[in-house]
C-alpha cells in the first residue's frame, strides 16, 4: 500500500481509501431508487463532503455546445437548469474546450473567469474543474470550489478525474437517465466534422483506426492483486514487442520510425511510469483505468513544460499508452488488423507516413482521415496516387470515432460525417453515383489527344513511385511518367535494397511503361521521409535540412549505387535522371560528375550503356531562381516541384495544417515565380515540366497552361478531369487573361477571377 500526502485533499487516510469510498458511495447512489436528477444531487453532496469543498457542481454539454448547470452543492439551487455557459465561457467552459483540468487558486483573477450573479459564487476563490469524457467526447464538467485560496494538489485532481470517469460511465450506461444529458449524448453520436480536403473523392464506409484506441469501460477493480499481475504481464509484452521492432529495424504499422521506437523504449522502461500505474491500481482501479488516469495526468504535466523536447515526446506517450491498452485488452496487432479490415475501410489516424499507407491493402480502403496532414503532405500525395479520398486537419479525430463506426468522407468539401443519418447517407449515395458517371466520362477520353480548342498540345504525364502504379499508365491515358519517386521502394524495404534489387525494379518499371518516357527522380530521402535502416541526425527543421541532393552528395556511395542500377536497367534505352532539391548550380555539377564516373565505370567493364543519358534538375528551392541562366546551361531538362517551391517561397510548412492554407498557389506571387522559370527554360530551349500538385486540379492546371506550360505531371486520377478541362479551353485566351492580372501593381490571388473566366468561357473545371 502506497501512502501519499493528503493534507491538501482534506482526507485523513490514504488517497486510495478516498477513491474506494467514492466508488462505494457512487455505487450505492446508482442502486437507490429515484430519477436522474436525484442521483446527480446526491453525487455532488458526496463529492463535496469527501473533498471538503464548499461547492461541487456538475455541468452537462448540450448539442449547441453550451454547458448547463445540472446539479450543485453550495451554489444557489435556483441556478440549476437556469445557468448556461456559452462555448468556452468561464473556467468551466475552458475545461470543456481544452478537455483538460483547470486548477486556479484565485478564480476571479483569471482571464477566463465569468461571473454569473445568479449562482452566488462570488465568495469562492479557488476552483478545480475537470472534464467528464467518454470515448474522447466531452460530455460535461465537474467542478469544486473553496472560499480559501488554494492550489489543488495532484491527488485532488486524481480524485475528481476518477469521479468524472465514473459519472461518464454511469451516464452512458443509462444509470443517470432522465437528466436530459443522456439524450444530448445520443444526439452527439451523429456528428459532422470540418477539416481540409487533401485528396479528392467521396466515400462511404466503416472506421478502421490506424492505431486502434481502447475505450476503457471497466473502471473499478474487483481484485487489486490480479490487476497488478495483469499490468506486469502487459508491460513485459509491451517491452518485448518494442525490442522485437528495434531488432528488425523496420517501420511499424503504428507509424514509428527507429527514433520514435527508441522514445517508446525509453518510456516503456521508465520505472516511474510503471510505478505510477501500479499506485493507481492500488487506488482501486482496473489496469486499463489506471493506465488512462496516469496518461491523462502525465499529459497535463508535460503540456506545462517549456522544454520543447518533452512537448515533442507527448505524441510518443500518447501512442505508448494506446499500445499498452491494446496489450491489456488482448487486441490484434495492427498488421493483423490491416489483413482483416473490411472491404469498405476508412482509415483514421493521428498521423501517418506514406510508407504506412502503402502497407495496407489499398483495394479495401475507401478513404483516409489523418489529423495532422495537409493537401501537400506526402501521405496525401500517396492517397491521390491510389485514388483514395482523404481529409486532414480535424482536431482529435481519433478520439471522436470508434472502430466500425459508419462514416462518410467528402474529399471535395473536407467534411466527415460520423454515424450519419439515413438522410445524409442517401444524399451521398447519389453523389457517389454522379461521380461514377463522371469518371466513366473521363475514362472515355483516355485515347483522346490532349489538345486545347485553339490547337495547343499539352503533354499529360503521371506521377508514380511503385510497381503497383504502373497499370494506371494505360488506364489513365497518360503520355508517360513525369516523376517516378524512387525513394518509395526504399521506404517500404526493411533493409537497403542492393544493386541487383534496384536494377530489377527499374527494369520492371521501364518494361511496364511500354516505351512511354519515364523520368526517374534520384533518392529524395531525409526530412519526413526517413529510412528505418539509415540512421540520420535529429534536426530542428528537417524539411530544410540534410535531405535529397545534400544527403546524396555527402554520402555519394548511395547516389552512385542508384546511378549504377539505373544505367544497367536502361541499357539500350534512354535514361532520364532528375536531381531533387537543387539549391545552387554546383550541386548539379557534382551530380553530373558522379553520373560521368559511373558511365565510365560501366564502359570500362564492358557493360551495355543507355542510348542517351539526360540529367535534369528539380526546381523547388527559391535560391535557384537567382541562378536560372547558369542552371539552364547545365541541364538537359527541368521539372518544377511546385509543392516544395511554394512552401519555401511562403515559408509555410505544407505538412502543417495551421499554415499550409495561408498561401494560395494561384496568388500572383506564385504565378510570377512559375512564369520566371518558364521564361528561362524557353530562352535556352530546355524542356520543362511541372510535377507538383498544382497540376492535379483543373483550375490550377488551366492557370499553368495560361503561363505557357505544355507538360504537366499529376496523380493518375487527375488526368481525366484535367484533360476534360483543356479540351474546352482556348489557351491563348487564358494566357491573355492571366497576363493582365500579373502586372506590377497586382497582388493577391486570382482564383476567383479564374473561376469567373471559366464560367464565362464554358471551360469545364
Amino acid at each position: 500500500m502506497v501512502t501519499r500526502r493528503t493534507d491538501d485533499l482534506g482526507l485523513t487516510g490514504h488517497a486510495e481509501t478516498a477513491l474506494r469510498v467514492i466508488a462505494r458511495r457512487l455505487r450505492q447512489i446508482m442502486s437507490e431508487p429515484g430519477d436522474g436528477q436525484q442521483r446527480l444531487d446526491k453525487i455532488v453532496r458526496q463529492i463535496s463532503g469527501l473533498m471538503v469543498a464548499e461547492v461541487c457542481s456538475i455541468y452537462f454539454k448540450r448539442q449547441d455546445g453550451t454547458l448547463e448547470l445540472f446539479a450543485t452543492e453550495g451554489l444557489n439551487v435556483d441556478a440549476v437548469h437556469a445557468t448556461r455557459l456559452n462555448r468556452g465561457e468561464g473556467l468551466v467552459g475552458l475545461a470543456a474546450e481544452t478537455a483538460a483540468p483547470v486548477n486556479v487558486p484565485e478564480a476571479q483573477e483569471h482571464a477566463s473567469f465569468s461571473y454569473r450573479p445568479e449562482t452566488g459564487e462570488e465568495v469562492y476563490h479557488s476552483l478545480l474543474a475537470v472534464p467528464v469524457q467518454r470515448g474522447g467526447i466531452v460530455l460535461g464538467v465537474i467542478a469544486v470550489q473553496n472560499q480559501t485560496p488554494r492550489q489543488y494538489s495532484d491527488e485532488d485532481v486524481e480524485v475528481l478525474e476518477t469521479t468524472a470517469m465514473v459519472v461518464a460511465d454511469q451516464l452512458v450506461s443509462g444509470e443517470v437517465a432522465g437528466t436530459g444529458a443522456d439524450e444530448e449524448l445520443g444526439r452527439q453520436l451523429s456528428v459532422t466534422l470540418a477539416g481540409d480536403p487533401i485528396s479528392d473523392g467521396i466515400a462511404l464506409g466503416h472506421v478502421v483506426l490506424h492505431a486502434p484506441r481502447v475505450v476503457v469501460t471497466k473502471l473499478l477493480a474487483e481484485d487489486v492483486g490480479e490487476e497488478g499481475r495483469r499490468l506486469d504481464t502487459a508491460l513485459r509484452e509491451l517491452r518485448q514487442s518494442i525490442d522485437d521492432m528495434m531488432a528488425r529495424e523496420t517501420v511499424s504499422h503504428a507509424g514509428a520510425h527507429r527514433d520514435v521506437l527508441e522514445a517508446y523504449r525509453m518510456f516503456a522502461d521508465d520505472r516511474g511510469w510503471a510505478k505510477r500505474i501500479h499506485n493507481a491500481i492500488l487506488d482501486g482501479l482496473t489496469a486499463e483505468a489506471a493506465v488512462e488516469r496516469v496518461h491523462n495526468g502525465t499529459r497535463v504535466r508535460m503540456l506545462r513544460q517549456n522544454d520543447p523536447f518533452w512537448r515533442e515526446r507527448l505524441r510518443d506517450l500518447d501512442d505508448l499508452s494506446d499500445r499498452l491498452l491494446r496489450v491489456l485488452d488482448g487486441r490484434m496487432d495492427t498488421s493483423r488488423l490491416a489483413a482483416n479490415m473490411p472491404e469498405d475501410a476508412v482509415l483514421v489516424a493521428r498521423n501517418m507516413g506514406p510508407a504506412e499507407l502503402i502497407d495496407y491493402d489499398s483495394s479495401r480502403i475507401r478513404a483516409l482521415i489523418v489529423e495532422d496532414a495537409s493537401a501537400q503532405s506526402h501521405v496525401a500525395i500517396v492517397a491521390k496516387a491510389l485514388g483514395i479520398a482523404a481529409v486532414g486537419g480535424i482536431r482529435r479525430v481519433v478520439e471522436r470515432v470508434s472502430s466500425d463506426d459508419p462514416i462518410i468522407v467528402d474529399g471535395e468539401r473536407g467534411e466527415v460525417h460520423v454515424r450519419p443519418s439515413q438522410e445524409v447517407i442517401a444524399v451521398y449515395a447519389d453523389k457517389v453515383k454522379f461521380r461514377a458517371r463522371r469518371q466513366q466520362q473521363y475514362k472515355a477520353l483516355k485515347d483522346t489527344p490532349s489538345v486545347t480548342k485553339d490547337g495547343a498540345l499539352i503533354q499529360l504525364l503521371m506521377n508514380a513511385g511503385l510497381m503497383v502504379d504502373m497499370p494506371h499508365l494505360d488506364e489513365s491515358g497518360a503520355d508517360g511518367i513525369g516523376l517516378f519517386r524512387t525513394e518509395l521502394q526504399f521506404m517500404i524495404a526493411s533493409t537497403f535494397p542492393r544493386l541487383e534489387k534496384q536494377t530489377a525494379t527499374y527494369l520492371s518499371i521501364l518494361e511496364a511503361s511500354n516505351g512511354k518516357p519515364v523520368v526517374f527522380r534520384a533518392l529524395d530521402i531525409g526530412g519526413d521521409k526517413a529510412l528505418p535502416y539509415l540512421r540520420q541526425p535529429k534536426e530542428d527543421n528537417p524539411a530544410i535540412g540534410w535531405r535529397a541532393v545534400r544527403l546524396a552528395l555527402d554520402r555519394p556511395a548511395l547516389l552512385r549505387m542508384q546511378i549504377r542500377a539505373l544505367l544497367r536497367a536502361t541499357a539500350g534505352r534512354e535514361l532520364r535522371l532528375m536531381i531533387p532539391m537543387v539549391s545552387i548550380v554546383e550541386e548539379i555539377d557534382a551530380a553530373r560528375e558522379l553520373v560521368r564516373l559511373e558511365q565510365k565505370r560501366l564502359l570500362d567493364r564492358g557493360g551495355e550503356a543507355p542510348t542517351n543519358v539526360l540529367v535534369g534538375a528539380m526546381v523547388e528551392v527559391p535560391s535557384i531562381l537567382m541562378e536560372l541562366d547558369a542552371l539552364m546551361e547545365r541541364v538537359d531538362f527541368i521539372s518544377v516541384g511546385s509543392n516544395d517551391l511554394l512552401q519555401f517561397l511562403f515559408a509555410a510548412d505544407r505538412a502543417n495544417p495551421l499554415v499550409a492554407s495561408r498561401y494560395d498557389p494561384l496568388s500572383v506571387a506564385s504565378l510570377r515565380a512559375l512564369r520566371r522559370i518558364r521564361f528561362a527554360a524557353d530562352k535556352y530551349g530546355v524542356p520543362i515540366t511541372l510535377c507538383g500538385e498544382m497540376a492535379a486540379n483543373p483550375l490550377e492546371a488551366m492557370a499553368l497552361i495560361g503561363l505557357g506550360y505544355r507538360s504537366i505531371s499529376m496523380a493518375p486520377a487527375a488526368i481525366g478531369p484535367v484533360k476534360n478541362m483543356l479540351l474546352s479551353l482556348d489557351s491563348e485566351r487564358v494566357r491573355s487573361f492571366i497576363e493582365k492580372r500579373m502586372e506590377p501593381h497586382c497582388t493577391g490571388s486570382i482564383r476567383d477571377d479564374l473561376r469567373r473566366f471559366a464560367e464565362l468561357n464554358s471551360v469545364e473545371i
